[in-house]
């Protein structure tokens, strides 16, 4: 009972997190119009660059990120995966928004903030995405759980970069230019979020050990 409480609090915390992170994206990016957001503002001084293109690789980047992210914490409690059809269908669902997503980064790359150092982090962010989730798919087909459920842990940790990466920006950018801040923000975000997602796994494999320890079947 003590546990069911526990995941409803921490799914809830998750939710309202994506929630919070959707409206800053609305207030950001749509309400205004996107070319009206400061960091857009000064990709229209690169002569290469073309907002009507760019919006065309973003607008789906952001909604399918948000998708990834609201289906994350519904795919990983043990309610959808007593639903084995639901949970199928969410995971394809989920795959399949991340999978579209790495598509669009490699564009969106070539214009982000702070150069050439940004492009190459966040190519590297979009090669973790696809390892992760892709390494998760392959065990859910060989129908290995336990690695299926541990490799999408690994892939929601780093489509939670969307959000971190956003938070540790900001005491960044206050010492650091663009150039330097946005790269460190994205592997650090990386770096974080896997970190936190091994550590918490690890405490817990401790923690069943333990009990089977205490109480041996």
């Amino acid at each position: 009972m003590k546990n069911t409480k526990k995941g409803i609090l921490q799914t809830g915390l998750l939710y309202s997190i994506i929630f919070l992170f959707t409206l800053y994206i609305f207030f950001m990016f749509l309400n205004n119009g996107v070319e009206q957001a400061p960091i857009v503002k000064a990709k229209l001084k690169n002569h290469d660059f073309s907002l009507s293109t760019w919006k065309w690789f973003f607008y789906p980047h952001i909604v399918l990120g948000i998708i990834s992210l609201a289906l994350g914490p519904l795919q990983l409690t043990m309610k959808s995966g007593k639903n084995i059809k639901l949970h199928k269908r969410l995971g394809y669902l989920y795959a399949g928004s991340i999978f579209l997503n790495i598509l669009a980064v490699p564009y969106l790359s070539l214009f982000a903030t702070g150069g050439r150092g940004t492009t190459i982090a966040f190519l590297v962010l979009d090669v973790c995405w696809l390892w992760t989730t892709s390494f998760g798919g392959m065990r859910a087909v060989q129908r290995k759980v336990q690695e299926h459920k541990l490799w999408m842990l690994r892939s929601y940790a780093i489509t939670w970069v969307f959000v971190t990466f956003r938070i540790v920006l900001i005491p960044l950018s206050i010492f650091l230019n663009h150039s330097i801040s946005f790269p460190i923000a994205v592997y650090l975000s990386i770096m974080i979020n896997l970190g936190i997602m091994e550590w918490r796994r690890n405490r817990k494999s401790k923690g069943i050990k333990k009990l089977t320890s205490i109480n041996p079947v």
